[in-house]
C-alpha cells in the first residue's frame, strides 16, 4: 500500500455506532486530513464495514485494528482482501491478531492455544490464496516479542495497543527501521488530571483482565500494584490526557520513539462512549494537531 501517513483515528464507534453517521464522520475525518481509520473487530462482517468506509472517503486509509484470526476463515480474507485492493488501491490494510483466551475461549473452551504457531498458518493461508504477483499490505497487532519477531519476518510491521512509549522504543529496537510502527494511543481531553484519570481507570478496567495486556505490562515493569485496578503511574503511561497540546507531546514521545503512525482513540467516559462518535473531538484534535 501507499505510505501510511504520520496520525490516525482509531474508532470503535465507526464500527458500531449509528452506520450513516458513521459514514458521514469517516468523510470528514477525511476532509480534515487524518491519514488513516482504524476500526475493532470481534468476528462479525468488518471488512464489510472496511468497504462502506472506503466507498466513503477519497484518501485515508482504511485498516482494521485488529481483524480477530480465530474469527475469519483465512480464504475468505484473501478473497475480500484483493477485492478491496483492486477496488481502493493502497488505502487498505489488514492489520491481524490473535486475541485474547478469555474472549477466544468464552464460546469454545480450550480453543485459545499455541497462538504465535496459529498466526503463522494464517499468515502461510493468506499467502497461499493472495493473488500471484501481490503483495497485499498487513500487520500484526503484536505486543511481545515472539509476535513482534513474526511481524518484522511475515508483514509491513506492528500496530501495538495500549502501549507506553518504552514498548514502542522496545519493537522499534527489535524491527529495525524498514518496519511500520503504528502505535494506537488512547485519549482523553480532559483538563482537569484527576478528572481525565478517573475516565482512564474507568476505560482500563476490561484489559487488566486480558493476559495479553497485563503480561506486557509486567515485562516493561509494572508490578500487581499497578495491574490491581490501573495505578496512576500506568493511566499516566499509557492514556494522553488534557488539551491538544498535551496530546501532541505525547505523539511526539511515541515518534521519538520510532513510531511512524500513531492512531488516536477518543475516550470520552460517556456512558455511550461505544456507540456515540466523539465528532467534537476528533475536530479538536485537527485543528491542533493537522492545522
Amino acid at each position: 500500500m501507499e505510505a501510511l501517513g504520520p496520525l490516525g483515528i482509531w474508532s470503535r464507534q465507526l464500527r458500531y455506532g449509528d452506520p450513516a453517521e458513521s459514514l458521514e464522520a469517516a468523510a470528514e475525518l477525511d476532509e480534515l486530513g487524518f491519514d488513516a481509520l482504524w476500526i475493532p473487530d470481534v468476528g462479525a462482517p468488518v471488512l464489510d464495514t472496511v468497504e462502506a468506509l472506503l466507498a466513503a472517503t477519497r484518501g485515508a486509509a482504511v485498516a482494521t485494528g485488529i481483524l480477530n484470526v480465530w474469527m475469519h476463515d483465512p480464504v475468505e480474507v484473501a478473497a475480500r482482501h484483493a477485492l478491496l485492493d483492486e477496488r481502493h488501491p493502497g488505502r487498505f490494510l489488514l492489520g491481524l491478531g490473535i486475541g485474547h483466551a478469555p474472549l477466544v475461549d468464552a464460546r469454545q473452551p480450550g480453543r485459545y492455544r499455541r497462538p504465535l504457531a496459529t498466526m503463522r498458518a494464517y499468515l502461510d493461508s493468506l499467502d497461499g490464496h493472495a493473488p500471484a504477483g501481490t503483495a497485499p499490505a498487513r500487520v500484526l497487532a503484536a505486543l511481545g516479542p515472539k509476535m513482534v519477531a513474526l511481524a518484522g519476518e511475515r508483514t509491513l510491521g506492528v500496530h501495538p495497543y495500549l502501549v507506553p512509549v518504552e514498548h514502542t522504543r522496545g519493537v522499534r529496537a527489535a524491527l529495525g527501521r524498514d518496519r511500520v510502527v503504528a502505535v494506537a494511543l488512547s485519549v482523553v481531553l480532559e483538563p482537569d488530571r484527576e478528572r481525565a484519570r478517573r475516565i482512564a481507570r474507568v476505560d482500563l478496567q476490561p484489559y487488566l483482565g486480558l493476559p495479553n495486556y497485563t503480561n506486557t505490562w509486567r515485562r516493561l515493569g509494572y508490578g500487581d500494584a499497578d495491574l490491581a485496578r490501573g495505578s496512576d503511574r500506568l493511566l499516566d503511561d499509557l492514556y494522553a490526557y488534557g488539551p491538544p497540546e498535551r496530546v501532541a507531546e505525547r505523539i511526539a514521545d511515541h515518534r521519538r520513539a520510532g513510531a511512524d503512525h500513531v492512531c488516536l482513540r477518543v475516550v470520552t467516559g460517556r456512558p455511550d462512549d461505544a456507540e456515540h462518535l466523539p465528532r467534537a473531538e476528533w475536530r479538536v484534535l485537527a485543528e491542533a494537531l493537522l492545522g
